[in-house]
């Protein structure tokens, strides 16, 4: 396993196709400080899947997943004029496109507490999966901001109902009802988190083609807000395309040889 040595918010290690990424701010619960912000939106938006990597595996160090703000940084935020606030947003949503828009399959570890940026962080990712202790909260409007961005992409994974309770009422709730409302996508003992984790990732890579994963990926992400017709057309254009790719054309002819799928890993 090879580690990158660039980071300094991040600890990052490379084992074969999979990119491990540790929040590594433990003293501060993994709290999103604007290094941590810049390093992570830096590592997200990098080609990796170009570079062989087909899926990025997220935690956090310490007791918990992430803390939100970085207490430090909001006391500087208190007396922040226009220019400045609007600066700390656009870094905030550039982080949450780059994990949005990550080609390869991205998957968010939870434990402890996942609060408001960082519960905004890990819901970001294609998968979350959670110990069973974790707890989820958007705890924005308690003191007085609003979760916007969170808001944009929360729709892919909660209904309308449920996306309102988590705003507008921000209390702590646990992993069992995170599952139940789609917020995260599978619960694990704390001890079994890692293993749960890798096992999910190993059987998507070898069942699923990372071209179709990431075309699929963009997919869902641009059809997002678009009219049925406009969406239905943007589709068929991505159908059409996908047909070209040498993902398809080898999944193809492996199933007319063989009668089965091919093995993607």
């Amino acid at each position: 396993m090879s580690s990158d040595r660039s980071f300094e918010a991040l600890d990052v290690r490379r084992e074969d196709d999979l990119l491990w990424v540790t929040l590594d701010n433990p003293r501060k619960a993994n709290a999103l400080s604007p290094r941590m912000i810049a390093e992570l939106t830096d590592l997200y938006r990098r080609p990796l899947r170009a570079d062989g990597v087909r899926a990025i595996l997220l935690k956090g160090a310490g007791k918990h997943f992430s803390a939100g703000a970085d207490l430090d940084h909001l006391e500087s935020l208190k007396d922040a004029g226009e220019e400045e606030n609007r600066r700390d947003s656009e870094a905030l949503r550039a982080l949450f496109a780059s994990v949005l828009k990550q080609q390869a399959l991205t998957v968010a570890m939870v434990h402890g507490s996942c609060v408001a940026g960082g519960c905004g962080l890990a819901t970001a990712h294609d998968y979350v999966v959670a110990a069973d202790s974790a707890r989820f909260m958007y705890s924005e409007v308690r003191i007085g901001f609003v979760a916007a961005l969170v808001a944009t992409y929360l729709p892919l994974r909660v209904n309308g109902r449920d996306l309102r309770e988590l705003l507008l009422d921000p209390q702590f709730i646990d992993a069992k009802r995170a599952l139940e409302i789609g917020l995260i996508n599978r619960v694990a003992p704390l001890e079994e988190l890692l293993e749960a984790s890798t096992e999910l990732v190993v059987g998507i890579l070898e069942r699923s083609s990372s071209e179709s994963i990431a075309r699929t990926k963009a997919l869902l992400l641009e059809s997002l807000g678009r009219g049925l017709d406009d969406a239905l057309a943007h589709a068929a254009e991505v159908n059409a395309a996908s047909r070209a790719t040498a993902d398809c054309k080898h999944g193809i002819a492996t199933f007319l040889a063989t009668k089965k799928p091919p093995s993607w890993r």
